[in-house]
């Protein structure tokens, strides 16, 4: 079953009622959800992921900053708040060595990755051995995949980071649809986010958050049924 991770976040930035939301799913099925490195201050998402750790639950930080120096002081603040995962970023070179002993698992950005809201760049192959070298690097434990932000094939995209990967590839940006959620899982991605279509309440459900994340993890046991 490809993982769903509720991320608190829209147009690429922390909502700004995220622990307000977040008292909404206290008692539901999800097992993961995260916040972006941007939109709210580092003692709310401190509390966020305090909250998400109480629960039992896999907290991540995405990193969506776009200068190295901000990216890094993101990692750092991710040290401090204490996540289970960071996800993102392009600078591992940085970030690494910054994450080194934390025990929180770092899954960078595969690809050339530009701009805020952030796309992806590069050619199916040439993101598959972007993908390569950074899973064969130590301290990288996984890869976040901006597939549906790239204008090309995405399918091809997603299976050639999957098969390229030595760790798990969460598919992540601009997944709106059942359609979305059965291919990256046939693909074998281990896992995907939404955040805005939650948000925006575009998913065929009742127009809350709580609605909109119940029927995404139907929606995602569902398909990994029909792969099995």
């Amino acid at each position: 079953m490809a993982e769903f991770i509720f991320m608190l976040t829209h147009h690429d930035a922390t909502v700004p009622d995220a622990l307000e939301v977040y008292e909404t799913l206290r008692d539901s099925a999800l097992r993961h959800a995260g916040f972006k490195d941007v939109g709210l201050p580092l003692d709310a998402l401190g509390a966020l992921a305090r909250r998400m750790r109480e629960d039992g639950r896999t907290s991540y930080l995405e990193v969506v900053s776009t200068s190295e120096e901000d990216e890094l002081r993101s990692i750092r603040a991710a040290r401090e708040i204490g996540v289970d995962v960071v996800m993102g970023g392009t600078h591992p070179d940085g970030a690494v060595p910054l994450l080194e002993g934390s025990g929180i698992r770092y899954y960078p950005f595969p690809g050339r990755v530009v701009g805020h809201p952030s796309v992806l760049e590069g050619t199916p192959d040439e993101i598959a051995a972007s993908a390569a070298d950074l899973s064969s690097r130590p301290g990288v434990h996984g890869l976040d995949l901006l597939a549906y932000r790239h204008a090309g094939d995405v399918p091809a995209i997603i299976r050639g980071v999957v098969e390229a990967s030595s760790g798990p590839v969460v598919v992540a940006g601009s997944i709106d649809s059942a359609e979305r959620i059965d291919a990256v899982t046939a693909l074998g991605a281990w896992g995907f986010t939404i955040g805005g279509a939650v948000f925006e309440g575009v998913l065929p459900a009742g127009p809350s958050v709580r609605e909109q994340v119940d029927w995404t993890l139907a929606c995602a046991g569902e398909a990994a049924a029909r792969r099995a």
